[in-house]
């Protein structure tokens, strides 16, 4: 990046901000200082916390809303002009709450120094007047906070500026975008308690993103757009269209997809649309039936124009709040509303965009796609002097691939499972209760596996599963203890995506509960060849199925395990508790 564009992006900063005026002494970051070509350390965010807090005290609270594993406070700004400074008040007047989240990943971080000028600038009535009169804006300028104070240069060699920053991962090298629904990090609990407090209208995630060099020099992408409760995803769309627009009139070029190409770096593949499980925030918020928003800023920008670009994103989402909050919030309360009557209605748990697909102008640079000498693979080199309109496909239709009917009651988890399990409901906000008195021949539905497949490498220290099988009606026996989970509440979409086995990002998906889908006793095969052929003398109904199937089943004749397997499984001995998965469906509210 040459120093005059430096400059004029610098320049161009200056102007969106309006900024008539020095700022007031300990209002400035050390990045607005240094003309965003750097970044503070943590310790400022503290300073400016406070500094905030002092400067307006009628106007802004400075709170610490959790601890890390380091030992570091994570500081949390409640801005409003209403009075309203703690949720109880916030929920009483009916204001519409925005929480705005930078440094998730606290190598991207942009967030941090945009929000607080950001902030300054609508405090002092410079931008989005009015604004705070009308709302309550949470700002987290930091969430990785540890993670952030592993500073160094280098640390996202594919982004331009700052000098230095922080790390994608936190000191427990989890990545909390990927933590919303398993709640492992310390951090996450934190953010999940905050969130149950406030109820946010709209969630709006801060970040740089990765991949190929091309103009478009931010995308906002959210839900419920394609997913989530249908009548709500009209108000997700006004939200990711209103700021598009906004910012492409405030001269960005807004992209309304994530931009990753469908073939590693290959442009000519193009891009496929699609929903983000809830592992990632912006596809949590939905299941809430909330709106999240996440704004990419191009890492090939530089810093002082990606951080104006972050800047106009929150305060345009403040100024839509104010004229739009009302609506938002009755439209939420409606979804709550309908979330609560989903038992027995299909819900859609997972998407994929389909195969229909159709051209874009998308505004890349000449390219070419040569062998590299170093890896031996295609690689691709942009000549970013020479600016060219990319003719590529945009799989922008999107449609579910799981979609599975709400239980008319609820979902029971034995009382043997409930201490894993009520923690993340709680958590997660989710209503239930826990059963004084057992129940007897509970009529109920049950999820059998057989054979589940168990990823080979770990996952954010999980090793996650996919489970085959399928519900189906079954009587069973509950002692006091066991957990209800009732489907009638308005968080019905989030239980689904925590307790259907087969959801992306259920509490089975993450491995939680592997230790059900783990064979723990055995027949040893000279047991079970006596087994079997007592069987074979004694049943001739089961001599037909074995002879009917060693014809049908080339395989199974030639494995001898899974012949003598198929007799266990037939056997007294076979453990019926193998492969069950511990939580029911039930019809009835018990």
């Amino acid at each position: 990046m040459t120093r005059s564009r430096t400059l004029l992006a610098a320049a161009l900063l200056a102007c969106s901000a309006a900024a008539s005026a020095a700022p007031p002494a300990g209002l400035s970051t050390l990045s607005e200082r240094s003309g965003f070509q750097r970044t503070g350390r943590y310790d400022e965010v503290i300073a400016l916390c406070d500094a905030f807090q002092r400067r307006y005290p009628d106007a802004v609270r400075c709170d610490t809303f959790g601890t890390t594993p380091e030992g570091r406070p994570m500081k949390l700004l409640v801005v409003s002009r209403s009075g309203a400074l703690d949720a109880a008040a916030a929920k009483a007047r009916g204001l519409p709450v925005l929480l705005v989240q930078g440094g998730i990943h606290a190598g991207e971080i942009d967030g941090k120094d945009a929000g607080f000028l950001a902030l300054r600038q609508m405090l002092d009535g410079e931008a989005a007047k009015g604004a705070l009169d009308r709302l309550v804006l949470l700002f987290v300028p930091v969430f990785n906070v540890d993670g952030h104070e592993n500073f160094r240069a280098w640390n996202r060699p594919n982004q331009r500026g700052p000098g230095e920053m922080g790390f994608r991962v936190t000191a427990q090298r989890y990545n909390l975008n990927r933590d919303y629904v398993k709640a492992d990090a310390p951090e996450m609990q934190a953010m999940l308690r905050l969130v149950d407090a406030w109820d946010p209208a709209v969630e709006m995630d801060l970040h740089v993103t990765d991949g190929a060099k091309f103009q478009h020099d931010v995308s906002i992408t959210g839900e419920p757009v394609n997913s989530g409760d249908e009548a709500l995803r009209a108000t997700g769309r006004a939200v990711r269209d209103g700021l598009v627009s906004r910012l492409k009139a405030q001269g960005s070029l807004p992209l309304a997809f994530y931009p990753a190409f469908v073939e590693g770096d290959d442009p000519a593949s193009g891009f496929a649309d699609g929903v983000p499980p809830p592992r990632f925030s912006n596809g949590y918020f939905q299941l809430r039936n909330r709106v999240g928003i996440l704004v990419e800023t191009h890492s090939w920008k530089d810093y002082p124009t990606r951080v104006r670009i972050t800047r106009n994103a929150i305060v345009d989402l403040a100024d839509m709040a104010a004229q739009d909050g009302a609506q938002w919030l009755a439209a939420e309360r409606a979804a709550d509303q309908r979330s609560s009557r989903l038992g027995g209605k299909p819900v859609a748990l997972d998407f994929k965009a389909t195969d229909k697909a159709r051209t874009i102008d998308f505004l890349g640079y000449a390219y070419t796609r040569t062998p590299s000498e170093v890896s031996g693979a295609p690689m691709t080199h942009y000549d970013e002097s020479r600016p060219e309109v990319w003719k590529i496909p945009l799989r922008d239709e999107v449609a579910p691939v799981l979609t599975v009917d709400a239980p008319r009651g609820g979902y029971l988890v034995p009382a043997a499972w409930a201490s894993l399990l009520e923690p993340k409901l709680r958590l997660h906000g989710i209503e239930y209760r826990r059963l004084d008195a057992p129940l007897h021949a509970a009529a109920v539905e049950t999820f059998r596996v057989d054979r589940p497949k168990f990823d080979a490498a770990s996952f954010e220290g999980h090793q996650r599963a996919t489970l085959a099988g399928s519900w189906a009606p079954a009587t069973r026996e509950l002692g006091a203890g066991a957990l209800f989970v009732p489907i009638a509440q308005p968080e019905a979409r989030l239980a689904m995506a925590l307790l259907e086995p087969q959801a992306p990002d259920s509490l089975a998906a993450w491995g939680e509960m592997n230790n059900a889908f783990e064979q723990k006793e055995y027949m040893e095969d000279y047991v079970a060849e006596d087994v079997a052929r007592k069987q074979l003398a004694s049943d001739p109904a089961l001599k037909a199925a074995f002879e009917q199937k060693l014809r049908d089943d080339p395989a199974f004749a030639g494995d001898p395990a899974a012949r003598l397997d198929f007799f266990y499984r037939r056997s007294p001995s076979w453990d019926a508790g193998y492969g069950l998965y511990p939580v029911m469906r039930t019809d009835a509210v018990p």
